[in-house]
């Protein structure tokens, strides 16, 4: 038992420490409160925007849109990337798009994404696609692409079909890359949400954070930041538990942040 709480405390000191440093700055007038207010004051705002639904309606909508994004960035970049993997004429297609297009920032085209879709949901759903679609199906890809050939030789010796080595030995060799494009790619679809939404946008915890900021509503700003925070790590960890359950022969792997 001492020693669960002797790791959780290592793991986990630097989020208190942090918070204490934030707390001490504030209340000592280190930095003006206007820029950094308070634990107290930003917990206030939070109960404030949690009692009249404001933060809730706003998350709910950033939410939805980083949820669609993302997962249309899951199909897509795994088939993608396992085409590319399994065959030359894909690869040769689409690997060049891949390393041009990869270190290009996809949120400069957003005004081309307006354009083609408009100011509302669509486009900033279409932004996180392509956003998420790079890192998913590049793990995909490398992932596919890194299976050990002698499972692959021993699965077909004992008489294994083309279907049954993909599923049986291909895909689950790739499976540890591929839900490591995912954890990439999570966050990804969150900070491209809210900066779109902070863009000619009135709804979503973009909107709620440049708004509050640009009405000196600090307090406020924060508590949109701590919500997104919160979505964040919560999305993360449903993440890593689903990983160590479907690749449950690699449980005790090491694999940052599953413990």
């Amino acid at each position: 038992m001492a020693s669960a709480v002797l790791r959780a405390v290592a793991r986990w000191y630097p989020v208190p420490l942090v918070l204490a440093v934030w707390e001490v700055l504030s209340r000592t007038g280190a930095v003006s409160k206007r820029l950094m207010p308070s634990l107290v004051e930003i917990a206030a705002a939070v109960g404030a925007a949690m009692d009249n639904g404001d933060l809730l309606f706003h998350a709910g909508i950033s939410l939805g849109r980083a949820a669609a994004g993302y997962a249309l960035a899951i199909v897509a970049g795994v088939l993608l990337g396992v085409a590319m993997a399994r065959s030359r004429l894909f690869d040769a297609l689409f690997e060049p798009l891949f390393s041009f297009g990869y270190p290009v920032p996809k949120i400069a085209l957003y005004p081309v994404f307006i354009f083609a879709f408009g100011l509302g949901s669509l486009s900033k759903v279409m932004l996180i696609f392509l956003e998420c679609l790079y890192p998913i199906t590049v793990n995909a890809f490398y992932g596919m692409r890194g299976v050990d050939r002698v499972h692959v030789w021993a699965a077909e010796n004992m008489g294994a079909t083309p279907r049954q080595v993909f599923w049986r030995v291909l895909l689950p060799g790739a499976a540890p890359s591929i839900f490591a494009g995912l954890r990439v790619a999570l966050p990804i679809s969150l900070i491209v949400v809210i900066i779109t939404e902070m863009i000619g946008e009135s709804r979503g915890l973009g909107y709620y954070i440049s708004y509050a900021s640009a009405s000196f509503e600090y307090a406020t700003a924060f508590a949109g930041v701590a919500a997104v925070a919160v979505i964040g790590f919560t999305l993360d960890r449903l993440l890593v538990w689903l990983r160590n359950r479907v690749i449950f022969w690699e449980r005790g792997a090491a694999f940052i942040g599953a413990a």
